[in-house]
């Protein structure tokens, strides 16, 4: 393939979309009124959504109109697991609404952080569905060290005990240990993908930041992995490419070069869609 196509055919609507999207001055605004007109035109009957804000994994670089939302976590008998909040109810135009949520530090955690690219419409997004809200591992591990587990294994604390040495070639060594995984996910057909980090320096900024404090634990830092651009599954030093785009210690999404800092947790808002009606 010449190397000024990409991997949309020529005739493509979707591939004059694409470009004309990573071309745009004013991305950022077509994110968050792309984000209100699916939620007009397909989800009219559902619940929730609305202007929100999350706290997330910063986007440095790259075409994504913001960051990804972070997982809060805890662990429990030395295994990961995600906090789901409290469920309540509250009148939305004259509807009742479920929405989950509770104070995490500081900040309002909502699952309405977790609507959008779909995620809204998965089972695991509902505010009383039933899980068990441990980090378990995908049906695809993308780290070596991941080989010898079986898809469905929960993320436990010694899987990460060389976390300020690891490395794999990529970047910089001793920055922290990353795994993939699901989330929320277990006997259902959509499986939400998170990407889980330990490093030494979660475990420094936790020490002065209330949100992190109470978010993080041991030095662990989760986020549902789905770029906020067109909805792609990022990597933490996943690709050696990536440090054509300075992402080598980043995460990085291979689909339009969207760039994001695990170590810079920021308060964004966005458009939380609505969930399907009940």
């Amino acid at each position: 393939m010449p190397l000024d196509e990409d991997k949309y055919p020529m005739e493509s609507g979707r591939r004059r979309f694409v470009k004309g999207v990573v071309g745009s001055a004013a991305l950022a605004g077509v994110g968050t009124g792309s984000a209100m007109a699916i939620g007009a035109t397909t989800n009219s009957s559902g619940v929730g959504g609305g202007t929100t804000q999350a706290m997330a994994i910063e986007n440095v670089d790259g075409p994504a109109p913001r960051g990804m939302p972070i997982i809060p976590l805890t662990i429990e008998n030395g295994e990961l697991k995600g906090v789901w909040p409290e469920v309540t109810e509250s009148k939305e135009d004259g509807q009742t609404v479920k929405v989950a949520e509770t104070d995490m530090g500081g900040v309002t955690y909502s699952t309405q952080w977790f609507q959008y690219c779909g995620v809204q419409t998965y089972p695991g997004t509902q505010p009383e569905n039933d899980q068990d809200n441990f980090f378990r591992v995908g049906s695809n591990p993308a780290y070596d060290w991941m080989s010898d587990l079986s898809a469905g294994d929960k993320l436990t604390v010694d899987m990460f005990d060389d976390y300020e040495e690891w490395g794999n070639g990529i970047g910089q060594s001793g920055l922290g240990k990353p795994a993939t995984g699901r989330w929320r996910s277990e006997d259902v057909d959509q499986t939400m993908p998170i990407q889980v980090i330990r490093s030494p320096r979660i475990e420094e900024q936790a020490q002065d930041d209330e949100f992190l404090s109470a978010a993080t634990e041991q030095g662990f830092l989760a986020w549902l992995n789905k770029c906020t651009h067109f909805c792609c599954v990022p990597g933490f030093k996943q690709l050696e490419g990536s440090a054509s785009f300075d992402a080598e210690d980043k995460v990085y999404c291979q689909c339009h070069q969207s760039v994001y800092n695990p170590f810079s947790a920021v308060q964004t808002p966005f458009v939380a869609l609505p969930r399907p009606g009940e």
